[in-house]
C-alpha cells in the first residue's frame, strides 16, 4: 500500500529557513520517536521560536559551548538539552549552517503508541496530559542527551523524524510571549500553538530568581 503526502517525511529544506517561518509551519506535524518498544507518534501542537544570536533568550546567544555545538551545525537535527538537573528538552536545528537557531517542541497530542508513552509518563492523568510540555514531551518519548545532533531527515533508520503530517491553517495558529523567558526577550511573540487544542500547555511568565530572599530562608 502507497503511503499518503501526510506521512512523507520533512526534508532538509523544510528546516533551511527562517526559525520564524519554521516554527509555526510545525503545528499539525507528526513527530515520530522509534523506541527498542516500538514508535510514539505525535501531532505537535505547541512550539517555541530561538532565533541564536539575535534573540538573549536562545542558548546560543553568547556563542557556540559544547553543549549547544548542535545548533551550529546544518539544519533537521535535533538539539537535546539538560536542565534543572531533571529534565530534557527537545529542538529542532533551522536555518543555514553556522547560523544557530531552533524550535522548541513545546507540546504534542499523542497519536500512535500511547501504551510505551503511559510507562513513561505514569502519572499523566489522560492522553492529552501525556506530552504537555516541553519536558513531558521528552520523557514520554524517551528522549535525552544520546540524541542530540540526531538527523531528523534521515528517513526511516533514524530515531527521529518528522512527517508532512496535516499542517495547522494560519486562522488555527495563535502566538504570544515564549514562557518562562525574562529580560530583552520577553516579550517576543515566538510561542506559537493551535488554538483549543487540550495538549497545549499553560503559559508561565518568567519568574527572576531572589538569590537573597533565598538565602535569608536557608538560615531561618
Amino acid at each position: 500500500m502507497t503511503a499518503g503526502p501526510d506521512r512523507e517525511p520533512l526534508d532538509r529544506a523544510f528546516f533551511d529557513r527562517p526559525v520564524l517561518e519554521v516554527a509555526p509551519d510545525l503545528l499539525g506535524r507528526v513527530l515520530v520517536r522509534r523506541t527498542p518498544d516500538g514508535p510514539i507518534e505525535l501531532r505537535l501542537t505547541e512550539v517555541e521560536a530561538y532565533a541564536g544570536p539575535a534573540d538573549p533568550g536562545s542558548h546560543a546567544y553568547r556563542g557556540r559551548t559544547e553543549r549547544n555545538a548542535v545548533m551550529f551545525g546544518p539544519p533537521g537535527h535535533a538539539y537535546v538539552y539538560f536542565t534543572y538537573g531533571m529534565w530534557h528538552c527537545l529542538n529542532m536545528v533551522c536555518g543555514p549552517e553556522g547560523h544557530p537557531s531552533g524550535v522548541l517542541l513545546r507540546a504534542g497530542e499523542v497519536r500512535h503508541g500511547h501504551e510505551w508513552a503511559h510507562q513513561r509518563r505514569p502519572k499523566a492523568r489522560n492522553d492529552h496530559e501525556l506530552a504537555k510540555g516541553p519536558a513531558r514531551l521528552a520523557t514520554a518519548l524517551g528522549v535525552d542527551r544520546r540524541l542530540d545532533g540526531s538527523d531528523v531527515c534521515a528517513g526511516a533508520d533514524g530515531p527521529l523524524s518528522i512527517l508532512s503530517g496535516h499542517p495547522a491553517r494560519p486562522d488555527q495558529i495563535l502566538s504570544g510571549p515564549r514562557t518562562g523567558v525574562g529580560g530583552e526577550g520577553a516579550t517576543h511573540p515566538w510561542r506559537f500553538w493551535i488554538d483549543g487544542e487540550r495538549s497545549v500547555s499553560p503559559y508561565r511568565a518568567h519568574t527572576p530568581r531572589r538569590r537573597n530572599a533565598t538565602r535569608r530562608q536557608v538560615g531561618t
